[in-house]
């Protein structure tokens, strides 16, 4: 493993955004929700204006009927009646006030108006019953999350613990990215992952990977050990998949042990981004594995046994683990996200105000989007005299 960087910090690194980025959004959304809600009475109003300061053979109808069908997705049920009843009754005042309400055209402006206004309606509907079934997948999400990926506690054998799932996609909780925390007759053990592919399987994946090591930690005696039960459990579980995943499903994952007392830390890399270790002044080391391996899943390519690297883990340090959404999010010119070098040098107080920072820092790096989910895990063992923090775990999608 590389040695412990060179240099101290010359400062702290900022966890959030500051307050003017954050109000400017805020702003710009109620703006258009105010424009949105007056729309539907301005076209009404627009059309009336319209119909009154151009000749007879002009007409507003289309503006008419454009209001409810605007007034639908967006409002509820009986907002878009009202909007209808209001567009209707302003194409027939405004026949009576020209005199044509016994012409041909009038009736059938009039039919248009009531017609769409009745179409308004049904798609309201509709959205509200998409928007019902959205929030009912929502709350399935959320529980299905907490049920595969619980929060970690924030004191964990005394070690400080932080943990975030942030979601690619808007209202996706979770996917195929995981981590675990779990305090053993060993030690502290740990371990983050990312299982290939998306959707239904790979959370199934997930929940065998984290239900294996969870078993595993507290039985096995070694962290090699702990390792191999995660490889026949994927194994066990590709046997029962079929086509394509039945043979190249396969989980990279860094597997890392902190004993009590002797202030080490052992990792075991099968695959995976390489783990951080952030020491108390800002130096920093990448802990790259002495030998490489493959993925957890693909022990029938290559077998050899697993070797836990060793390395100190001083008072005040965090070991950061990850997956490859931190370290493969581009920005706009493709450049790939570094989060060796944008660390190095930068003091944190702790684990959360270290993801904290990261996230942000993400986030500005990206422009604020991400083709990948990215799952983050800190533990940090506390120096002396380092008092006891909070921290929360929200999923951000």
């Amino acid at each position: 493993m590389n040695g412990r960087a060179n240099g101290s910090a010359n400062g702290t690194a900022n966890g959030s955004a500051n307050g003017l980025g954050s109000r400017a959004p805020r702003g710009r959304a109620e703006q258009a929700r105010r424009f949105i809600r007056a729309l539907p009475p301005l076209v009404i109003l627009g059309g009336v204006v319209f119909d009154l300061s151009t000749p007879a053979a002009y007409t507003a109808s289309p503006m008419f009927s454009a209001a409810p069908l605007i007034a639908a997705p967006f409002f509820s049920m009986l907002t878009t009646l009202l909007t209808g009843i209001a567009a209707v009754v302003a194409s027939i005042g405004l026949h009576v006030y020209n005199h044509t309400t016994d012409e041909v055209p009038a009736l059938t402006e009039t039919l248009t108006v009531l017609t769409v206004s009745v179409l308004a309606l049904l798609i309201n509907r509709v959205v509200r019953r998409s928007g019902e079934r959205l929030a009912s997948a929502r709350v399935i999400a959320e529980t299905a999350q907490k049920a595969v990926l619980p929060t970690p506690a924030e004191r964990i054998g005394g070690l400080h613990v932080a943990a975030r799932y942030e979601a690619a996609q808007a209202d996706a909780f979770i996917g195929g990215d995981l981590f675990a925390v779990q305090d053993t007759p060993y030690g502290v053990r740990l371990v983050v992952g990312d299982v290939r592919g998306k959707g239904l399987d790979a959370v199934e994946a997930v929940a065998v990977v984290i239900g294996a090591f969870r078993e595993a930690a507290e039985q096995e005696a070694s962290l090699e050990g702990v390792a191999q039960r995660l490889e026949r459990a994927l194994a066990r579980e590709g046997t029962r998949r079929d086509g394509l995943d039945a043979f190249e499903g396969f989980t990279t994952a860094v597997l890392a042990e902190i004993p009590r007392g002797d202030g080490r830390v052992r990792v075991v890399n099968r695959g995976h981004p390489e783990p951080l270790l952030l020491y108390a002044d800002g130096g920093l080391a990448l802990l790259e594995p002495t030998e490489p391996a493959l993925p957890l899943g693909m022990g029938e390519l290559a077998a050899w046994p697993d070797r836990a690297d060793e390395v100190p883990y001083p008072p005040g340090a965090t070991l950061l683990l990850y997956t490859d959404g931190l370290s493969e999010a581009r920005d706009a010119d493709g450049a790939f996200y570094e989060p060796a070098e944008r660390l190095a040098g930068r003091i944190f107080p702790g684990p959360e105000e270290l993801l904290d920072a990261l996230v942000d820092d993400v986030r500005r790096f990206t422009g604020g989007g991400s083709t990948d989910d990215m799952a983050l895990l800190a533990v940090s063992r506390p120096a002396a005299g380092q008092p006891e923090r909070r921290r929360t775990m929200p999923v951000v999608p």
